[in-house]
């Protein structure tokens, strides 16, 4: 069985976040996969400092929850994370956890552990930045050499309150696409 890992990336408990990134998960759980979702808002990541440990010694000196984070991605077979824009940008949760993922990944692992896996990403905005945050999180899975399945579009919420997830019908079914795409392309790549 194929493990999916979602990742809410906003700062607030129970937010459109959070619903479209159990939504995703939901999907992928119908295409049979086990699925967990991770709330940034309850871990202490803080951001790298560049101090090159990882490199030296094959560990991150920063103690905080990043480690913990870090090893549910490397176990999972597929990984979607979701940002909401804040000033057109991932939000720093988001930020300080790719920034160490990826560094951590190369400098420490030669960038063995996302290799092959399979990657999404899912953008929440009032109106704009929803681009700029869905490219950001593209960027970091290109980069660390997962593959991204196709969809017609792409996974978009447009919501400012509390609830306006549940308005945009077209949103929400974007992100079960991704949820379904990701798991059947990492179901397909595990050889099931």
């Amino acid at each position: 069985m194929i493990k999916v890992l979602g990742i809410a990336g906003s700062p607030r408990r129970g937010g459109n976040t959070e619903f479209i990134i159990n939504e995703a998960l939901n999907a992928a759980r119908q295409e049979g996969a086990e699925v967990e979702a991770l709330r940034l808002v309850e871990k202490d990541i803080r951001p790298c400092d560049g101090c090159l440990t990882c490199a030296k010694m094959g560990k991150c000196s920063i103690e905080d929850d990043f480690m913990e984070v870090f090893e549910k991605m490397a176990q999972a077979d597929a990984i979607i994370i979701a940002s909401p824009s804040y000033f057109g940008s991932v939000t720093p949760q988001v930020k300080a956890l790719i920034d160490r993922a990826g560094y951590y990944n190369a400098n420490a692992l030669g960038r063995s552990a996302f290799t092959g896996k399979v990657g999404g990403a899912i953008a929440v905005a009032r109106r704009t930045g929803s681009e700029a945050v869905w490219t950001q999180i593209l960027l970091f899975i290109l980069s660390q050499r997962m593959i991204v399945p196709g969809v017609a579009g792409f996974p978009n919420l447009m919501a400012k309150e509390r609830g306006d997830a549940l308005k945009d019908a077209e949103g929400l079914e974007k992100a079960r696409e991704l949820g379904r795409a990701v798991a059947s392309l990492a179901a397909k790549l595990k050889g099931r």
